[in-house]
């Protein structure tokens, strides 16, 4: 058994414990326990197999815990600050989410990686999902502390559902999109070229696309199956209910979106590994 797979099947045994005992004896200590081992897991668990993927003597596993930890922090610091200051709720609020965010990312990436002299494609890859993986975990911390708070108290259900989505839509998310961006920082030798620019603003428009995903789901729903009086109290600023038939066309366009975002997150980052892979075929010759 490799050892990503081990760490994922101990880790989630533990979890799952945590969380049954947590239940049973209602001990509000263990609380954050459950927080960290579902919100770690998953990006540990894929930093790992990544690391196993392409190792590389120039990638140690102290600079993996810098890029994971000390990237990850700062990401989420810089994001947070950025966003306080310059999101309003807008129409484009998903566009500068996926800028900022994306941003900061590639920012604690090139400052975790400032003293690297050698830079190859793949070390950009595994260093730049490291971040990401270290950002999501984080983030996925902070989204089931605040979902363990409900009107009628503690919810430890509503935790790990929201620990259990996040960790399975976590390997199509933030670690994806700053591996590819990543692998063309450092395919250009950690300048800010033009086509590293041009993949940041890729990898912005696939994370704004994804967090946008549900207003645009709701909309073409209302486009398609719309009623008269729906749009009537949507002009009056009320909120039309809504039929069984819309609720699953939303739900079915909803994952379609994700799914297409995915699917086109994974063959951009397959084509950087490809090209990766070919350097590295050159540089051993």
């Amino acid at each position: 058994m490799t050892l990503w797979l081990r760490i994922f099947l101990v880790g989630l045994t533990l979890w799952a414990a945590t969380v049954v005992v947590t239940a049973w004896t209602e001990n509000s200590n263990l609380v954050p326990t459950v927080v960290l081992f579902g919100s770690f897991l998953v990006p540990v668990t894929f930093v790992v197999w990544a690391y196993g993927r392409g190792p590389s003597p120039r990638i140690t596993i102290e600079m993996m815990f810098q890029a994971f930890v000390v990237g990850g922090v700062l990401g989420v610091l810089g994001a947070s600050l950025l966003e306080s200051w310059l999101i309003r709720p807008s129409i484009l609020m998903y566009v500068l989410v996926g800028l900022i965010e994306e941003g900061v990312k590639l920012a604690a990436l090139m400052f975790v990686t400032r003293r690297m002299t050698t830079r190859t494609t793949m070390d950009g890859v595994i260093l730049g999902a490291t971040v990401g993986f270290g950002f999501a975990a984080f983030e996925s911390a902070g989204y089931a502390f605040n979902a363990l708070f409900t009107s009628e108290g503690l919810s430890l259900a509503q935790l790990v559902e929201t620990e259990v989505l996040r960790g399975i839509l976590t390997p199509v998310g933030h670690g994806l999109w700053t591996a590819i961006a990543g692998g063309a920082l450092f395919a250009a030798r950690g300048r800010l070229t033009v086509p590293v620019v041009l993949t940041y603003l890729g990898v912005a428009s696939l994370h704004a696309l994804w967090d946008s995903m549900t207003a645009i789901a709701i909309a073409i729903t209302l486009v398609l199956t719309g009623r008269p009086w729906q749009f009537e109290l949507l002009r009056i600023g009320r909120v039309p209910q809504v039929t069984a038939w819309q609720v699953h066309m939303f739900t079915v366009l909803n994952w379609a979106g994700l799914i297409t975002i995915s699917l086109v997150a994974l063959v951009w980052l397959w084509t950087v590994v490809r090209s990766g892979r070919h350097e590295r075929e050159i540089l051993s010759q």
